[in-house]
């Protein structure tokens, strides 16, 4: 692809940037706000912006700064990264404004983090945190400032629904998958995804890195975002026990099938549905892993892998996107980096409401606290949070 460097050409990146962003009037009448979160993808996304000829807006919300953090290569929202989504604003010539919220982040993210840990289960920060601070407020400032719509470095793409269904927008998986998140945006709903903007789910990463050098962005090389934000050296275990000691009090890790007490574990918070090493039970007959976690009596349960095999999950507080699709296959996701697998929906899906999904074959490491998101095809039709699961050894 050859681009022109010129930010100041229409059309500079050779790409149709007017329709990435389903404008709702020429981009010249339009004012369009876009999420900074320092990182390459959202600054290439405020310079597609800029390149519509629409007046851009970036914001930057700062949800975590403590300690570590600060200045870490590969957080997100913290220390250098505003510092890098203000030089993309001066290069862009846009206005910039950042939002503490770290009070709220840690209040709805953080905290609830620790609480899903210490209550035995595994959670998703990334959602919850798009759930909340991240979406519904940038969401709020963007209407206030009278935006035609929110944009988003997300890898995940948004198209028009068939007109006969007359349902809005759908949620689909992004052109590259090694990128794809819809995982974490399951819980986007219709009317957010009628003004959010996803313009680099059709693109490859590749690309988006080019679109940035050629705009003369200081972060085109800069790594992408690893882990979960607020764990500086990804030993989460640590950030739990810091806000909640009691997750490391020492408790019996018991034979699931048995009741044996095979050994003495340093805290549950240590421990995740699925884990097989750092259990320190040598000796046994065959391979052991984490099969559940009794947080009430401070006991990890542990059996061999087919005690892992579960044939449903329960699912709470369920979101739906887009209609229910009649005749088609559908799969789902139980962890970010899983592959989807055909299963059956046994309940209602959308507006909260509690559901069942049954799996065509056992599937392993299916931990409460994680989501299910489901798919039909590429479209992503909704989900919700795991609340149980059952066994089917049970």
């Amino acid at each position: 692809m050859s681009l022109d460097t010129s930010l100041d050409t229409p059309s500079a990146f050779g790409l149709d940037s007017a329709a990435l962003f389903d404008l709702p009037r020429a981009p010249s009448e339009c004012r369009i706000v876009v999420a900074m979160s320092g990182g390459v993808d959202s600054s290439v996304v405020a310079a597609l912006a800029h390149d519509t000829g629409a007046e851009v807006i970036g914001i930057t919300l700062q949800l975590y700064d403590y300690g570590a953090a600060t200045g870490r290569k590969g957080a997100c929202c913290a220390g250098d990264d505003i510092a890098d989504a203000r030089a993309v604003a001066d290069r862009l010539g846009i206005a910039h404004y950042v939002f503490d919220h770290e009070s709220a982040f840690r209040d709805s993210v953080v905290d609830q983090f620790a609480d899903e840990y210490l209550a035995g289960r595994t959670p998703v920060p990334c959602i919850r945190c798009n759930m909340g601070p991240k979406f519904t407020d940038l969401f709020r400032m963007a209407r206030e400032l009278g935006a035609d719509c929110l944009a988003t470095g997300h890898y995940v793409q948004r198209v028009k629904g068939p007109q006969q269904s007359n349902s809005g927008p759908e949620l689909y998986r992004a052109v590259d998958p090694a990128r794809d998140q819809s995982y974490f945006l399951y819980a986007t709903t219709q009317d957010q995804l009628d003004y959010i903007r996803f313009p680099l789910g059709g693109l490859e990463k590749s690309v988006v890195r080019e679109l940035a050098e050629k705009a003369g962005l200081r972060n085109a090389a800069k790594p992408d975002s690893q882990d979960i934000c607020f764990v500086p050296d990804g030993n989460y275990a640590k950030i739990v026990t810091d806000l909640r000691p009691e997750g490391g009090v020492p408790g019996d890790i018991v034979h699931a099938a048995t009741g044996d007490v095979l050994g003495q574990h340093k805290g549950i918070v240590h421990y995740t549905v699925g884990q097989r090493k750092g259990l320190e039970i040598g000796g046994q007959p065959e391979p052991l892993y984490v099969i559940a976690l009794d947080a009430e009596n401070r006991e990890v349960r542990v059996g061999p892998k087919r005690m892992l095999g579960v044939e449903s999950a329960e699912l709470i507080e369920t979101n739906r996107i887009g209609p229910l699709p009649v005749g088609e296959e559908l799969t789902a996701k139980v962890r970010s980096l899983a592959k989807p697998v055909p299963i059956s929906l046994d309940g209602p899906l959308g507006d909260g409401a509690a559901t069942t999904i049954r799996f065509a074959n056992p599937e392993f490491g299916v931990a409460p606290g994680q989501a299910a998101v489901i798919y039909a095809g590429e479209r992503v039709v909704g989900g919700g949070w795991i609340d149980a699961t059952t066994s089917v050894a049970a």
